[in-house]
């Protein structure tokens, strides 16, 4: 695989706007970078973020960053959901993202759907549910922690009484530890895990986006990557490349400062733009205003 060897960042752009406007169809691949753009970066780094809601969870835990708190091994049910009440208020209390409102003007007169691995419901905020395909789970649902059955609940009211409960010694009370009406299992965040739900609402989500390829698969169709890096290709940037590949008329980019890669099989089909990606999408608006 190689990056591009486009090298002009300007000329970049304009083919990027190009290939939105001249798409009959775009499916938006967004990975974790996205949000990372936006200026959410504890999942993977010691940001401000970080340090202003998990300082103390790094003193008494050792970990730097949300991610490894997610995977951390508590010693009680009272101090994992003490995180978890803090992970997830710190998702739904952040604040909209621009990039995720540049990305939406940029689409708001296209056929688009949009597949996502992102867990913080960002994208939820500025473009409606049915256009978007959440496959890696939510954080605003709960699942029986023992899949005892194909329900989702709301976790919203929940995580915000139980952050509100967090203790001195970084516990919640444990009456306040969500629990399955069914089965008296303790819940869990509907988020890629060991126990992940792959019910119907994980089953809609891909019904969504395949109800969309299947319409628009003879169309000029833009695969537009962002923010996708090497952890879990499977999901995005595999399928991007080899649906790009099989349709006559379909074409790729790939927005990403670090992972934009362009197989060689694709070089005449496909760009990579190896900056950040914030700057590519307002500029991208930008030049769109512009030439209006």
């Amino acid at each position: 695989m190689e990056t591009s060897s486009k090298s002009n960042y300007g000329d970049q752009i304009k083919s990027l706007l190009e290939h939105i406007n001249g798409a009959n169809a775009i499916v938006v691949g967004a990975g974790s970078g996205l949000s990372a753009s936006a200026g959410f970066r504890h999942y993977y780094e010691r940001d401000e973020t970080f340090l202003k809601y998990f300082s103390e969870f790094e003193k008494k835990y050792g970990y730097h960053s949300t991610f490894d708190g997610f995977y951390y091994r508590y010693r009680t049910s009272e101090e994992r959901w003490a995180f978890l009440a803090k992970q997830l208020f710190c998702m739904l209390d952040a604040p909209t993202g621009e990039p995720y409102k540049h990305l939406h003007d940029l689409l708001a007169d296209k056929e688009y759907h949009i597949l996502t691995t992102n867990l913080d419901a960002q994208f939820e905020r500025v473009f409606p549910a049915e256009k978007i395909s959440a496959i890696q789970g939510d954080c605003r649902y709960f699942q029986c922690g023992h899949r005892c059955h194909d329900e989702l609940y709301d976790s919203v009211q929940i995580v915000h009484s139980l952050n509100n409960a967090i203790d001195a010694d970084l516990n919640v009370p444990t009456d306040l530890i969500p629990h399955c009406p069914e089965c008296g299992a303790e819940m869990e965040p509907w988020m890629r895990s060991r126990v992940f739900l792959e019910g119907r609402k994980y089953r809609g989500e891909y019904t969504k986006l395949n109800d969309f390829l299947r319409k628009n698969r003879n169309k000029n169709m833009l695969f537009l990557e962002i923010g996708v890096g090497r952890m879990t290709p499977m999901f995005i940037q595999e399928p991007f490349w080899n649906m790009t590949y099989a349709l006559p008329q379909a074409f790729y980019i790939t927005v990403n400062p670090k992972d934009a890669y362009l197989p060689k099989e694709l070089e005449n089909k496909g760009l990579a733009i190896r900056e950040d990606i914030a700057e590519v999408l307002i500029d991208t608006k930008k030049l769109a205003e512009n030439g209006k």
